[in-house]
């Protein structure tokens, strides 16, 4: 099954939760899927700058390092992801901190990421426990 997400996105995803190096296909699909529903609540354009930022996320790292986002190390990927999470401009510190928190919930909302940090929370909330 082929990634409907820009071909650097998984690597960013293993910047910003490293755990995520382990998924399988079946893992990554759900990760994505997981995004994708969120983001079928926004507008087209909202989607369309999220493509646009992973691809400029990429290309900065072609400009900086003579290599695509995915064939950084881990500690060029991090500085990079890093350096443009502080950058002046507004609207890329956004765009950065809302594509982490996109990967945070695409992978911690799957069940196997809940049972791995012993997350149990439960819709009866405290009585459940009990």
């Amino acid at each position: 099954m082929r990634s409907a997400f820009p071909g650097p996105f998984r690597a960013i995803a293993i910047t910003v939760v490293p755990e995520a190096a382990r998924l399988d296909e079946a893992g990554w699909a759900e990760v994505e899927a997981i995004i994708r529903r969120a983001l079928e609540a926004r507008p087209p354009a909202v989607r369309r700058q999220l493509g646009m930022l992973i691809r400029l996320i990429d290309l900065l790292a072609l400009l900086r390092h003579g290599r695509r986002f995915a064939s950084l190390d881990g500690a060029r990927r991090t500085g990079l992801l890093t350096r443009l999470q502080d950058a002046r401009p507004l609207l890329l510190r956004r765009g950065v901190w809302g594509l982490r928190t996109l990967i945070f919930m695409g992978y911690y909302a799957r069940p196997a990421a809940a049972a791995e940090i012993g997350y149990r929370a439960d819709p009866r909330g405290w009585e459940a426990r009990r």
